[in-house]
């Protein structure tokens, strides 16, 4: 059996392709209180033990569209999030389940390479702010929190981690921190993929813009820069260009399906995948620090076979 290439070395190679989004996925099951652990409706990481079978069967309907990577049903997985959910003593082992079914689902093609990509959304907590209760949170809770997180993805078998939707530069930090502490703990160095996350004005929640973001964790071991959620490809025009002025890192541009709007409540995203694909398209022509593209919220298993359609095209065309 020939050895599975790398992921940095497939970055290299080509354009990737991540997943599109998987809340709206898990909605289309209709998923009930009961359907979840101890019925705690809305623990949708907790579904790798209640519905396994559900979370495998989006992975494959993303692997089917064309993608290169899946990301790990782990989003809200840190310890600080698990332990709302009474699971955070069982981080470790948790995050390392759900990293397995990925990786399950993902030995199932052998067309060409399929990479996991252990997710890793933010707490909940801003530690650079002075909010009396959303600034408060220890630093070295916050970085703990992240550190057995990873440590569980990488010994379930990730190929990369990703910081995605983050809304405060110093959580990144101490998620990157934490990464690298899991990594000597286990004793496998894996790429890093650090996100932020702007508004539609180029600014993290706090206010730090693109600028600041990146030089802030460029030099702290990170593989691959990024861009994901809050809003759809267009708004992210400015800030992927400046990003693609610099020299370090190689760009993930993860978007939304355009900006949401507010339908009698839900925030509904409007673009088409056609659109989508037409307009991340044209970034990968114009920004060649681009390696990754795929999609965030309100994006399904068509936005991600239009987003294939558009790389084959690229480089049968190069």
């Amino acid at each position: 059996m020939t050895e599975k290439e790398l992921f940095l070395d497939a970055l290299k190679n080509r354009v990737l392709l991540f997943d599109g989004a998987m809340g709206t996925e898990i909605q289309k099951f209709s998923p009930k209180p009961e359907d979840f652990p101890n019925n705690q409706d809305g623990f949708n990481d907790g579904l790798v033990i209640s519905h396994p079978d559900w979370i495998k069967q989006i992975h494959r309907s993303y692997l089917d569209a064309g993608s290169d990577c899946i990301e790990t049903n782990s989003f809200g997985s840190n310890k600080i999030k698990l332990d709302e959910y009474g699971f955070g003593a069982q981080t470790v082992e948790f995050n390392k389940k759900i990293a397995q079914l990925a990786s399950e689902v993902c030995a199932e093609y052998h067309d060409k390479p399929r990479f996991v990509i252990g997710s890793m959304g933010p707490t909940g907590f801003l530690p650079s702010s002075n909010d009396p209760d959303l600034g408060q949170k220890p630093l070295e809770e916050i970085r703990g929190a992240f550190e057995l997180q990873s440590e569980g993805l990488i010994l379930g078998g990730v190929d990369a981690l990703l910081i995605e939707t983050s809304q405060d530069i110093l959580e990144v930090k101490l998620a990157i921190e934490g990464c690298h502490n899991a990594m000597k703990k286990t004793g496998k160095k894996i790429p890093i993929i650090a996100n932020t996350t702007l508004d539609q004005y180029g600014k993290m929640l706090l206010g730090t813009n693109i600028q600041a973001a990146y030089t802030t964790v460029s030099d702290m071991g990170i593989d691959v820069f990024g861009l994901n959620c809050s809003t759809g490809p267009i708004e992210m025009i400015p800030s992927v260009r400046w990003l693609d002025e610099q020299d370090q890192h190689k760009l993930l541009v993860v978007p939304n399906a355009g900006m949401p709007e507010n339908q009698g409540g839900q925030a509904v995203y409007k673009m088409t995948p056609e659109k989508m694909g037409e307009t991340l398209g044209d970034f990968l022509t114009r920004f060649k620090k681009v390696r990754i593209i795929g999609g965030c919220c309100g994006t399904s298993p068509k936005h991600i076979s239009e987003l294939r359609k558009v790389i084959d095209e690229r480089a049968q065309s190069v």
